[in-house]
């Protein structure tokens, strides 16, 4: 069982004792803690109103009402947007002009897993500041409940349809032109809440689309993170039906990655890269991205005379950067594209707006257009830690290693070789009890010596540190 307090919100396991998992008293904390740190923001206020969505996962029904009834306990009006992704309830608390909102979703974690991902009122992540004092709060249980006549409220309404019209009505994308390629695409939704709501933007968007995976029971068909190694099944299916392409979101639709018509992942790391292409091409401007994410952004962004900046990992660690550049776009290497000029959000039916106008006005082959771009190899690897107290001196000693090498330790640590064109970073996971290794190179020979070489010294760094 576990419980991860961080910026990415309360996350843990479904069952077991409380402080150890997210149990329904854990819940109840957490969701009380958040009212009252809202209080404080909002004094002067007599009424709050705060945007409920969820995932498809088996657990989101039951969390929602547990979330919900404490809300309106606390004295809260609740909006409860039902099924909807992560993206869509950011843009409902922004329509709603609410106090702030809680999305419950594990992401790309597993279905025994779920989380309270805690937002302010711009429909936004908490900061590290803001996430602690929940925490804080919540540790000392130092909240009140309301008194029967100044309970909350609660109102049920879907967001969908307007988030998916606000996405159609942004200059940046070309309607007309995508409806014109006439598209045939495979939808992967993972058996959550994109399957009934992606197939509503690529229906307006004039697409022909197969549907993979869309039921939303909340039993994954396979592993939800949306890497090549889980999306056997969309490639083959993209080849047999003879599609331009395969899209894949994870559980909550904020991550997005793309299959060529050979049945080749365009990978999740060029996602962001071939958006922020299509988007420079129209607005000039900074680019954003964590430092897990290809160097390719930064090749990109540096050919139009702009400049690139870089930010921790974390939504919330990139929006921070990006509003303080004034970024024209942003995001992560996982798939996360961050298009402010909708909403400052990882958000995949912006995404592939954008991608699909990209591809309309290109009319190329996806390995065509993957093509265009810088050409990197980046590898992704989990080592899994059974004493986490030992992580900060893991990374001290690969720092030290390593120290002949340009060092970050911004994020975990970060080492740039070869005049920064191969890299390595080694990070805490802020989702699992993890170390995360990325690794780029030029090439996969390269790549692949990087994490191998790095990977047995931390191994041999944990074995000496444990015994």
């Amino acid at each position: 069982m576990t419980l991860i307090k961080s910026i990415s919100g309360i996350r843990g396991t479904i069952g077991g004792k409380v402080g150890d998992s997210l149990t329904p008293v854990d819940i109840v904390k957490f969701s009380a803690a958040y009212c009252a740190e809202l209080r404080k923001k909002f004094p002067k206020k007599k009424r709050l109103k705060v945007v409920v969505g969820r995932d498809a996962r088996l657990s989101g029904s039951m969390v929602q009402q547990i979330v919900c009834g404490t809300l309106i306990s606390c004295g809260i009006d609740v909006i409860n947007a039902g099924l909807a992704s992560t993206p869509t309830t950011e843009m409902a608390v922004i329509l709603e002009r609410a106090d702030g909102g809680i999305i419950l979703t594990a992401s790309h974690n597993p279905k025994q897993w779920n989380a309270l991902k805690l937002l302010n009122n711009k429909g936004e992540f908490l900061n590290a500041a803001e996430g602690a004092a929940v925490v804080e709060t919540a540790d000392k249980e130092s909240f009140n409940f309301a008194e029967v006549d100044s309970i909350g409220t609660l109102e049920n309404k879907d967001f969908t349809d307007a988030h998916i019209n606000a996405v159609l009505k942004n200059s940046f994308v070309d309607v007309a032109a995508i409806k014109k390629a006439k598209f045939k695409v495979v939808l992967d939704a993972i058996n959550s809440v994109g399957g009934v709501t992606m197939p509503k933007l690529l229906k307006k968007l004039g697409i022909k689309y197969i549907e993979l995976n869309c039921n939303p029971t909340g039993n994954f068909a396979h592993n939800p993170e949306p890497l090549p190694k889980n999306l056997t099944q969309l490639s083959a299916m993209v080849v047999k039906e003879k599609a331009n392409l395969g899209i894949s979101v994870d559980p909550d639709v904020d991550r997005l990655a793309f299959m060529c018509e050979d049945g080749t992942p365009f990978g999740e790391e060029y996602t962001l890269v071939s958006c922020a292409a299509y988007v420079l091409e129209k607005k000039k401007g900074p680019t954003v991205s964590n430092m897990s994410s290809t160097r390719a952004l930064r090749d990109i962004t540096e050919a139009c005379g702009e400049k690139y900046y870089p930010a921790a990992v974390g939504e919330v660690n990139v929006t921070t950067v990006m509003h303080k550049v004034g970024a024209v776009i942003g995001g992560e290497g996982n798939g996360g594209v961050i298009f402010p000029a909708l909403h400052c959000g990882r958000d995949a039916y912006m995404g592939v707006a954008l991608f699909l106008s990209n591809l309309a006005h290109k009319k190329i082959k996806m390995t065509q257009l993957r093509a265009t771009y810088p050409q990197y190899f980046i590898s992704k690897n989990r080592i899994e830690i059974s004493e986490p107290k030992v992580v900060d001196a893991v990374l001290k000693k690969i720092a030290a290693l390593y120290s002949k090498y340009d060092i970050s330790t911004i994020d975990g640590v970060k080492i740039n070789m070869d005049e920064k064109r191969s890299w390595a970073q080694l990070r805490k996971s802020n989702t699992e009890p993890i170390i995360r290794l990325y690794c780029e190179a030029p090439t996969k020979k390269q790549v692949d010596a990087i994490a191998k070489d790095i990977i047995a010294n931390v191994n041999a760094i944990i074995k000496k540190s444990t015994k």
